[in-house]
């Protein structure tokens, strides 16, 4: 069986995507956002479904990059989100997070 040249782009174009967001949700565990959220489900903070709906059609990434790393209370109730300094994830690491959780 012959695969051609598009087919074969769209399998490793999608096996590096996956590979890029694996990657990226290993840095949100580690970094601690899965300890407060989820994909679809409140947790202590919002589900990432409802924060992607909130800001649809909104250039935000440098927005809630700096909410991440300042912390704050108040957009989604009354429990504060500690501020997640660079050394817990990378700008690089948390700018791909945004970019997924702005897709969910």
């Amino acid at each position: 069986m012959r695969i051609d040249a598009i087919a074969l782009s769209a399998l490793l174009a999608f096996g590096l995507a996956g590979t890029a967001q694996a990657s990226t949700e290993e840095a949100m565990t580690k970094a601690g956002c899965m300890a407060c959220h989820a994909k679809d489900k409140k947790v202590l903070g919002p589900a990432f479904k409802d924060i992607a709906a909130k800001y649809k059609g909104q250039d935000v990434s440098a927005k809630l990059m700096d909410k991440v790393r300042k912390g704050g209370a108040g957009v989604w109730g009354p429990i504060p989100m500690s501020p997640i300094a660079a050394d817990k994830i990378s700008d690089a690491d948390l700018k791909a997070a945004i970019t997924l959780i702005l897709k969910s």
